[in-house]
């Protein structure tokens, strides 16, 4: 039995350590499985589409694993519509403005990432607004030589690291588009548009492809009681596989919802979460597909997102209240 147990942990170890390596890390992303609830994030954009908020969430992948990847993130989004006290900010409102804070930890790398995104709005039509973002972004990433796996030590990027502290800070800028309603939208975005060539420090990665970015979502009401929301997102990103991910909610009395998500090809969730006042909280439970080559083992996602003007409810019968 002992045995065993240690044959797998070396497994796990030689695994994690091909994610956290040096090439294997400047090719890391981003997951985050209620990704429509920090549209924002990714796409400049989106960013106030929801209104004047605080958002934040806490992903935890492989529990118990030392090295295993931990993700937290906190944001603000300020409507200039709503500090204006337009009567319907959302399609009145003319710009947005936020900031994003994102920490990563996963084997020996830490990395810190502050983003401001600034968006302005078109209005197209009675119900459509287009609208443009673009955001700077500086991250600081940090690697630990002393934990590096005996396989990352052998790799010659960032194996002259071994035993000391390194760091490397990267500027770049974001920038998107996306047509909005208050029941769909459809957007595209591109992160690090320069390919992280504007860095400093220790150069213990080779470049840091831009990645494009489509999200798109529609929501309806249903009867007074249940409404539903659908998102789609789809990523494509150099010498990387392009990855398609599908949620679907049932918000049920405007008061708590339950749903799915799939990654295809990755993982699968299930999700629930409640809305009271001016708060939303929502948990995820995802898990790897048999085929992945993810570590195996369930991952935690816990989300809140605080509303600074409006409450959690209907302005009338055909309003759905939350992505």
């Amino acid at each position: 039995m002992m045995k065993k147990y240690t044959i797998l942990l070396s497994l796990l170890t030689f695994i994690l350590g091909m994610f956290c390596s040096g090439n294997s890390y400047s090719q890391s992303r981003k997951f985050v499985s209620q990704f429509s609830h920090f549209q924002g994030y990714f796409n400049p954009a989106l960013t106030g589409y929801e209104g004047s908020t605080v958002r934040s969430f806490v992903r935890n992948q492989w529990g118990g694993i030392e090295g295993a990847p931990k993700t937290y993130f906190l944001s603000a989004d300020i409507d200039f519509g709503e500090l204006a006290g337009e009567e319907d900010p959302a399609l009145l409102g003319k710009n947005a403005v936020s900031v994003n804070l994102l920490q990563d930890n996963f084997g020996a790398f830490r990395e810190n990432e502050l983003t401001v995104n600034y968006a302005a709005r078109v209005r197209l039509s009675r119900s459509h607004n287009l609208r443009l973002g673009t955001g700077v972004s500086y991250q600081s990433i940090r690697l630990d030589g002393n934990a590096l796996t005996t396989e990352e030590s052998d790799d010659p990027t960032i194996g002259k690291y071994y035993g000391t502290f390194s760091n490397l800070n990267v500027i770049d800028f974001n920038i998107g588009m996306a047509l909005t309603h208050a029941n769909y939208y459809l957007s595209y975005g591109v992160h690090r548009v320069n390919g992280g060539k504007s860095q400093r420090g220790d150069e213990f990665m080779e470049g840091y492809p831009a990645e494009h970015m489509v999200q798109a979502g529609f929501r309806q009401a249903v009867s007074e009681n249940l409404a539903f929301t659908s998102n789609a997102f789809y990523r494509t990103r150099k010498n990387l596989p392009d990855i398609m991910e599908l949620n679907l909610k049932l918000l049920m009395m405007d008061r708590f919802w339950i749903g799915m998500g799939h990654r295809f090809d990755y993982a699968s969730n299930v999700q629930a979460g409640i809305l009271t006042g001016k708060l939303r909280i929502g948990y995820v439970y995802e898990f790897p597909m048999v085929g992945s080559y993810l570590l195996p083992g369930g991952i935690h996602e816990f989300t809140v997102a605080l509303n600074l003007f409006r409450f959690n409810e209907r302005q009338s019968k055909d309003d759905v209240i939350m992505w």
